[in-house]
């Protein structure tokens, strides 16, 4: 047999995923098997491979591959998202590459751009997750505007609009400048900034002039009431002056008028308990147009509202002032004006945080704007009861309490957008500015015609606005099935969306576990009655070994597809989960993808070795090593699907990792290794393959490619005998007496190794043993291993302790090696005394937990008797330990 001395991915990776595809192991359709479905979190279409999804979608494959090898049908939806706002931004800077302006163009044709776009460059990350290995089923990819699915965001917005869910009204919204759009409260991110606090001073009416005060004055004086404002821009807009009610310094002026600078208004001065005296004066500038605060404590008093920032960020008209200067330029100006005229007292240096805008990265502009919202408090309900009653899993639950939070405390979703990319808002509006909402023109006008049987179709004109690309995706694990269920409460389905609905898992980021997790189960609940999954593992934020989140503008992400070229695919996602606790943050450092890739070498050079071996019929003397490790699978494998029903996939490949590594590479393999250049009997060989078929199955959904190479070397198969649906290992019950035993020998063998290096005896010099054991079988079953492995020459069981000999011990049982002339007694004695010294405080310690009556009240029976044994082990060490040392004395 030829086999190439080094593992290439190269060869393998693109050689394997094609024959995959070509023979349809990634598709599926319903049948009788149980379902196992996963639906891909979309990425943006303008998107390319990142770090973090490089951990969501091997995590994903790793639960798919593992499922199908179990006999389900496993079905993973890939797709993409229509990303309104990014898609738009590249798609305008395309245009303006080239001279073309949105607004001359029109929307029909700047939307034929932007498909054209999306067919160009919508598909680069998809391409890309081929190369992780990503086994979806790629007939079904699905993107959020497709026809079908962009049908059943209409139909869903007409249905919760008819129920009395969607509605239209002037509300506060969190403005995007440069995206020139709304964007809801889960698309700000915070950041804490430098910033300034501007203090200035309003001049009050109906009290007497007491004569112009100067700058460096008192904050208030008798005639002035000093606010404190980070955005003096937005005096301009100013409708109100408010203080706390209790305030005793402002008492006086509750009633009285304060007069705006420059734009010269009176405004009302007013008491709220909202006012929080510590800050700045104490007063508080309203501005109700340009913050959420404000414009309730407006509301509450009836203030006017001037909406004083103009859409693109700059100064508008009706600010009288700063016209058309950018609202940030207008702040630096307004202040050098302000301490000019005498308004301004003082500045300070403060920080505070500021809203960015996820998709443009814009200062958010808080902003009265017309917009449609989704009454979220009703929808809300179901999808809490859902995660609290254990229908929705989230791992790790610590995220229970996040999610809770968020439902309790649920505000109305704002779904509309300013844009032209996204599904437009099926509301159709006539001459005088009322609307009605409908599928089609045709269908909106026969609604009108029954108040103004006089319209014409040329009378109404669709609402300019698209939808949250989020109002698509919340239907993602119903739409890609069946788009015609959503918008329809108990529509009865087709095939596929009755099969695979509900999901088995959903894998995702914990930023999203609202505005995405907890509106698809609202959605799901809505159109289907029933959660759209059973559980949502959660992972974390992939950051550098400095634990900086990683991104382009720090420098610190490395590129996947560079990552994979360099390690393989297999190496990669060894690397990924290697450092992936379910929920925690993943820290990445490279050398973790060459672990991998070193991984992958240890696998293939240990197939060589055993593929390399000349077989002779018969059997042969390593029958308690096959019988060892076939148990220690059996072990293994309990364990490794303990942990991958806890989602705890990181430490699920750290066994299977021990286990072939150490297990089966460090111990089976040496055992049952024939001499050099002699024959391995057929019985053996046999066994060791049928082992490492089994190990092969065991690692496939984490190392795909390797995987299925080597399960083709092993032996000729047909064309469809594949890893990839082979069958998973099952688990079987291990011998715990025999992994006992075999515990006690690698202990012994490691002990023997270690006096070897200790005092630098060659391996091939055979060495004597003496043994002091009430079990001289267990030794003597393992005769041969003990010989070949430890090299030793000569075994004697003894009652005794060997005078001048090496002591050591291993359980209860006592060993000696004679080593002549190279014993070090004084050094012997040193580290007896030492280990004498460990044991006593070990055995006090196990002694203090036995004592404490809480510890053996409350814990495990199971727990308390293995404290008992420590302690007997303990003080039978500490026997023997004391006999060794006065005899070497």
């Amino acid at each position: 047999m030829s086999i190439a001395k080094t593992y290439n991915p190269r060869e393998v990776e693109d050689k394997w995923y094609q024959y995959w595809l070509e023979n349809k192991f990634f598709s599926s359709t319903p049948d009788e098997r149980e379902p196992y479905t996963i639906v891909i979190p979309p990425p943006n279409v303008t998107g390319v491979l990142h770090m973090g999804h490089m951990l969501n979608n091997t995590i994903q494959d790793v639960l798919i591959r593992r499922a199908r090898m179990q006999g389900k049908n496993a079905c993973w939806v890939p797709g993409t998202d229509h990303a309104s706002i990014a898609t738009e931004a590249k798609v305008v800077a395309m245009l303006k590459e080239k001279g073309i302006d949105k607004k001359e163009i029109g929307r029909e044709k700047f939307l034929e751009y932007a498909w054209e776009w999306k067919e160009k460059y919508g598909g680069i990350i998809l391409e890309q997750l081929k190369k992780l290995g990503a086994s979806c089923d790629w007939d079904r990819t699905r993107f959020t505007m497709d026809a079908d699915l962009s049908e059943a965001v209409i139909d869903t917005f007409i249905h919760l609009h008819n129920k009395g869910l969607v509605y239209r009204g002037v509300r506060m919204v969190n403005w995007d400048p440069q995206g020139k759009t709304a964007v809801s409260d889960e698309e700000v991110i915070y950041k804490e900034v430098n910033s300034k606090l501007y203090y200035v001073r309003y001049k009050v009416t109906g009290i007497p002039d007491l004569g112009v005060e100067t700058k460096d004055s008192i904050l208030n004086s008798q005639d002035y009431i000093t606010v404190a404002t980070t955005r003096p821009e937005t005096i301009l807009g100013d409708t109100g002056v408010c203080v706390h009610p209790e305030d005793e310094r402002y008492k006086h002026l509750i009633g009285k008028k304060a007069i705006i600078p420059y734009v010269n208004r009176e405004v009302p001065i007013i008491a709220d308990e909202y006012i929080d005296p510590e800050f700045g004066t104490g007063c508080l500038k309203v501005t109700p147009a340009h913050d959420i605060n404000d414009y309730n404590i407006g509301l509450k008093h009836n203030l006017e509202v001037i909406d004083t920032i103009a859409d693109d960020g700059t100064m508008a008209p009706v600010a009288q002032f700063y016209v058309g200067m950018d609202r940030f330029a207008c702040r630096k100006q307004i202040a050098i004006d302000l301490e000019r005229d005498g308004f301004l007292v003082k500045v300070e240096e403060i920080k505070n945080k500021n809203g960015y805008s996820e998709r443009t990265n814009a200062i958010i502009e808080p902003k009265l704007s017309m917009q449609w919202f989704v009454k979220m408090e009703a929808m809300a309900e179901p999808a809490l009861n859902y995660v609290e009653n254990g229908d929705v899993r989230l791992i790790p639950d610590k995220f229970k309490n996040t999610y809770r939070h968020w439902m309790e405390n649920v505000k109305d979703w704002c779904i509309s957008r300013q844009l032209w990319w996204g599904q437009q808002i099926p509301a159709w509006y006539d001459d005088k500015g009322n609307y009605v909402v409908a599928k089609t023109k045709e269908e909106a006008l026969e609604r009108f015609k029954i108040q103004n049987s006089k319209l014409s179709i040329e009378d109404i004109k669709q609402d300019e606005d698209v939808l949250d690309t989020w109002f698509s995706s919340w239907l993602w694990p119903m739409s890609v099935f069946d788009p015609s269920v959503c918008g329809k409460v108990g529509a009865k389905g087709n095939a596929d969306v009755n099969y695979y609905y509900p999901t088995s898992d959903l894998v995702t980021a914990p930023e999203i576990l609202f505005f995405w997790v907890a509106r698809m189960i609202m959605a799901g609940h809505e159109f289907r009655g029933e959660a759209p999954f059973k559980n949502v593992y959660l992972t974390g934020i992939v950051r550098d070994k400095q634990g900086r989140k990683m991104s382009k503008s720090l420098g610190n992400s490395p590129d996947p597809i560079e990552l994979i070229e360099k390690y393989g695919a297999d190496g990669v996602r060894v690397g990924m989960l290697l450092s992936s606790p379910a929920g925690n943050d993943l820290l990445f450092d490279e050398s973790y993808c060459e672990q991998g890739r070193n991984f992958a070498n240890k696998i293939w050079n240990a197939f060589r070795l055993v593929k390399g071996w000349e077989v002779k019929t018969g059997t042969g003397n390593n029958q308690m090593a096959i019988n060892w490790f076939d148990t220690r699978f059996n072990e293994a494998i309990i364990e490794i699907e303990e942990l991958y029903k806890q989602y705890r996939l990181s430490e699920a490949l750290m066994a299977i990792y021990k286990l072939v590594w150490d297990d089966f590479c460090a111990w089976y393999l040496e055992m049952i290794k024939p001499p050099y250049g002699e024959a391995i009997d057929s019985e053996t060989y046999e066994a060791s393959i049928q082992f490492f078929e089994k190990i092969l199955a065991l690692l496939h959904p984490i190392m795909p490619f390797i995987t299925e190479e080597l399960w083709h070397e092993i032996k000729p198969r047909e064309a469809k005998d594949c890893i990839i649906i082979a069958k998973y290992p099952s688990t079987g019950i291990p011998n715990k007496n025999l992994l006992s035993e075999f515990e006690t020998i690698s202990e012994l063998i490691t002990q023997i190794r270690n006096i070897r290096n200790t005092k630098q005896i060659s391996p091939k010099q055979g060495l004597p043993l003496a043994i002091k054991t009430t079990n001289d079988s267990l030794y003597v079953n393992y005769l041969s291993i003990l010989k070949k492995l430890a090299n030793i020459e000569d075994i004697l069981f003894t009652q005794s302790a060997k005078d001048g000999a090496l002591t050591f011990i291993v359980n209860a049982d006592e060993f000696f090696v004679d080593l002549g002339e190279n014993i070090d007694k004084a050094a012997e004695l040193d580290r007896m005394t030492k280990e004498l010294e460990y044991t006593i405080g070990f055995m006090k310690s196990v002694k203090a937990k036995l004592s404490n009556e809480r510890f053996v009240a409350n814990a495990k029976p199971e727990v308390v008797e293995s404290e008992r044994k420590k302690l007997a082990d303990a003080e039978t060490k500490i026997g023997m330990l004391k006999a060794s040392i006065a005899a070497l004395n």
